[in-house]
């Protein structure tokens, strides 16, 4: 997966102390990833970059929204997105990023490609159930909400094959 260099921190320049890098994620960041389920998205980033004699601290924040479809309706909502994410960047012999808070890459690296981590951030900041507001307070209206509702009130309206009420005072019969 090839990212462009906008994501990318050159440390080799930059002198010990805080360092704050800006960014907005839009919709072309996930299509490098080839990531389609946020229709669009608008989310501002700051990373704020603390660089110290032997290691780094990297706090990563976002805000914003995406757009998505509703899980229930199939309409689109911007589904706002807030989140953190703290990093320790440490020099080692050789890359390693087995450990979700200390990242170790070589003495040689003068460089970091902080795009997985923005991606990973992100994505896991999206709630697994993606809801409408219209759908949580009733005021959506929709081909997909009104089916839904005539299919709950169908199934209210339906009484209970009798059958199975004889087959349930079996069942009690037996356990007496």
């Amino acid at each position: 997966m090839k990212h462009s260099k906008e994501y990318t921190i050159q440390f080799k320049g930059l002198k010990p102390g805080m360092h704050q890098f800006n960014y907005l994620i839009d919709k072309k960041f996930f299509d490098t990833y080839q990531y389609d389920d946020f229709i669009d998205s608008k989310i501002n980033l700051v990373v704020d970059f603390n660089k110290k004699s032997t290691l780094f601290e990297l706090f990563f924040s976002i805000s914003g929204t995406v757009l998505i479809n509703c899980d229930v309706s199939g309409e689109e909502f911007n589904q706002p997105v807030k989140g953190s994410l703290s990093l320790i960047v440490k020099f080692g012999d050789e890359f390693n990023n087995d450990n979700e808070e200390i990242l170790v890459i070589p003495h040689n690296e003068y460089e970091i490609d902080l795009s997985q981590y923005i991606y990973e951030l992100i994505v896991l900041s999206v709630p697994i159930k993606r809801i409408h507001p219209g759908v949580l307070d009733g005021t959506l209206k929709s081909k997909a909400i009104d089916k839904l509702e005539k299919m709950q009130d169908n199934a209210q309206n339906n009484k209970i094959d009798p059958r199975w009420d004889k087959l349930k005072e079996l069942i009690k019969d037996k356990k007496s």
